[in-house]
């Protein structure tokens, strides 16, 4: 799964990594930027961070938790 931001200029997926199923962080997060350099937050055009389950799950609720507070969220 993948969500464009900053009118697509930053892509964050989030995906099981089957490669590394026999590691405990294989929830691998991947941020790509695209765009001209002098625009550009990152220093990378993309990084990756390996979470274990737990993490994923406690980063779920934080988002989960911060959209039920914006007063902007559809429910």
């Amino acid at each position: 799964m993948a969500i464009k931001l900053l009118n697509g200029s930053l892509k964050i997926e989030i995906y099981f990594d089957k490669k590394d199923k026999e590691y405990e962080d294989n929830i691998c997060v991947c941020v790509q930027e695209y765009g001209p350099e002098d625009e550009k937050i990152l220093y990378a055009s993309e990084t990756n961070i390996f979470i274990n389950a737990e993490h994923a799950r406690e980063l779920a609720e934080m988002l989960t938790a911060a959209a039920d507070h914006s007063s902007h969220a559809s429910r």
